[in-house]
């Protein structure tokens, strides 16, 4: 119990999402995952897991694993993944791959994906997929053992503590929903001030007159600000800023010393 509320302070206690990451890691190491693969998006459909770009990706992997693994397209013919959205708010033992290829449940670009995998040593492990209210976000991670480490030894790891390491997972999942995305689509400072102030219901016209600037440059920054979003319209530039934790967030004096333009 000692323990879990450490890892939980720690947890809870991460200001970027690279300290949250850098913590969950210890933690699951502790129980002896040595590999660990978080995936989110919030433009899910029935076709398409969205643009890669706008995913949060989080991983120890290798980066030739994960070159390959999303640049292949592997990614999307990974039997866990599938599992992981038919399963929101569930957990499972790898096993069950087993299980899919005993009863030839696996299309051949799925074993395709189960051989790349096994090129890299990764072969054991669970998959904890995450509640979620919205039909447009599915959330996961994977939990990998290093080589050499059978899937019975995690299972026996996971039957002694498989509500330690959901609630851990749960608690590292919630917690990145509140921080700042880094790597996501950056904005600069100005475009996220226009977009904020757009976010209050302010019209170019108001905007340029709370900044004193022409409605003509109060523009150029929104259409900047859609453009390094890859979106249409403003009000998706204000939706996706706002899905990456850009928008309204406690930044340093520093951050906040727009360059007169």
């Amino acid at each position: 119990m000692t323990d879990l509320i450490a890892h939980l302070d720690a947890l809870t206690g991460a200001k970027t999402d690279q300290v949250l990451w850098h913590r969950h890691c210890a933690a699951m190491q502790s129980f002896g995952f040595d590999h660990l693969l978080y995936g989110c998006t919030r433009y899910l459909s029935p076709t398409s897991l969205g643009d890669p770009l706008d995913w949060t990706v989080l991983t120890t992997y290798p980066d030739g694993y994960m070159r390959d693994y999303v640049g292949l397209g592997h990614i999307h013919h990974a039997p866990m993944v599938r599992w992981a959205l038919d399963h929101p708010g569930q957990q499972t033992s790898w096993q069950i791959i087993r299980s899919m290829v005993e009863r030839h449940a696996l299309s051949q670009r799925e074993m395709e994906v189960l051989a790349f995998n096994q090129k890299f040593g990764i072969t054991a492990g669970v998959t904890i997929s995450f509640p979620t209210a919205s039909d447009r976000t599915a959330a996961a991670i994977a939990l990998a053992a290093g080589p050499g480490r059978s899937q019975a030894e995690i299972d026996a790891i996971w039957r002694d503590h498989q509500t330690e390491l959901v609630i851990l997972n749960n608690v590292m999942h919630l917690k990145l929903m509140t921080l700042p995305q880094s790597g996501h689509r950056p904005l600069t400072p100005r475009q996220l001030e226009v977009l904020q102030w757009t976010g209050d219901g302010k019209t170019t016209q108001d905007i340029a007159t709370l900044l004193n600037r022409t409605p003509a440059t109060v523009e150029k920054h929104l259409r900047l600000a859609r453009s390094a979003l890859g979106v249409e319209t403003t009000a998706q530039a204000v939706l996706k800023a706002a899905f990456s934790n850009q928008m309204f967030v406690v930044r340093s004096k520093i951050d906040h010393e727009v360059r007169k333009t």
